[in-house]
C-alpha cells in the first residue's frame, strides 16, 4: 500500500483552517489573505499556505485575480440573487436525472437525519454542515459527474458564507426546522420517480430559499429565514 502524501495532507489541513477562519470572520469579506501572516499563526513554511490559498481559489473560497493576492469573496445581494438562479436550475435537473435513474437516496436520507438530530441539539454548525450534505447528495445522485461537480463549486463556498453570517449574527439552529419537512419531500419526489414533478418542486424550494437569503448579507435584519 503506497504511503500517503504528506505534502497533500499538509495542503487539505491548512486549507480547512483558512476555510474556518473565514467561518469565523477572522477572515473577512474582501479582505487579503496574506501568506506570511498565516503562515506564522499556523506554523508552517509560507510556501505550504500559498498552496493551500491556490486549493480554495480553485473551490471558490477565495478570488485572486493575475498577479494580485487572494481574497476572501464579497457577496452582494446581487451575487446571492444570481447564484440561486443557477442554483434552482441545476439542482432541478438533478433531481429530475435521480428520479429518472432510481438512484441510491440513503445519502440523501442520513443527511436529512443529521439535519433533524442537529436542530433537535440546537447544533447550528453542524445542522449547515448537513444541510449542505444534503444537497450534495441530491447533486451525486444525478449520476451526473459534470452537474456534481458544478454543484459542488456552487454550494461549498455559498454555504461556508451563510455558516459565518449565522455565526457572526448569534442566529440559532432553531429556526431551521422549519425547512426539514421541504427537503424531506424533496427525497419522497425524487423516490417516485416522477422526474418532472421532483424537478419543479426542486425549484421551488430553491426560489423560496432565494426569497429569503438575502438577510444574509443584509446587516440590518437580524432574523433571517433559513436557506435550505
Amino acid at each position: 500500500m503506497p504511503s500517503p502524501d504528506n505534502g497533500s495532507l499538509v495542503k487539505l489541513r491548512l486549507a480547512a483552517k483558512l476555510e474556518q477562519a473565514i467561518v469565523e470572520r477572522r477572515l473577512h469579506p474582501g479582505e487579503r489573505v496574506v501568506e506570511a501572516y498565516w503562515a506564522r499563526e499556523f506554523g508552517v513554511a509560507q510556501a505550504s499556505v500559498r498552496e493551500a490559498i491556490n486549493l480554495l481559489v480553485a473551490d471558490g473560497f477565495l478570488v485572486k485575480n493575475a498577479g494580485r493576492s487572494a481574497r476572501v469573496p464579497v457577496y452582494t445581494e446581487a451575487d446571492v440573487a444570481r447564484i440561486y438562479e443557477v442554483r434552482g436550475a441545476l439542482e432541478g435537473l438533478a433531481a429530475e436525472l435521480a428520479a429518472a435513474s432510481s438512484s441510491d437516496l440513503s445519502a440523501m436520507q442520513t443527511a436529512l437525519y443529521e439535519m433533524e438530530s442537529a436542530a433537535a441539539a440546537g447544533d447550528l454548525r453542524k445542522l449547515i454542515d448537513s444541510d449542505l450534505a444534503f444537497h450534495l447528495a441530491l447533486a451525486a445522485a444525478s449520476r451526473n459527474p459534470v452537474l456534481e461537480e458544478m454543484l459542488a463549486r456552487l454550494l461549498r463556498p455559498l454555504f461556508t458564507f451563510v455558516l459565518a453570517r449565522m455565526v457572526e449574527m448569534h442566529e440559532s439552529a432553531e429556526r431551521w426546522s422549519a425547512v426539514l419537512p421541504t427537503h424531506a419531500r424533496i427525497v419522497d419526489l425524487i423516490r417516485e420517480g416522477n422526474p418532472s414533478l421532483a424537478g419543479q418542486y426542486v425549484r421551488h424550494c430553491i426560489g423560496r430559499f432565494a426569497e429569503s437569503a438575502h438577510t444574509v448579507w443584509s446587516p440590518g435584519k437580524r432574523r433571517p429565514k433559513p436557506r435550505g
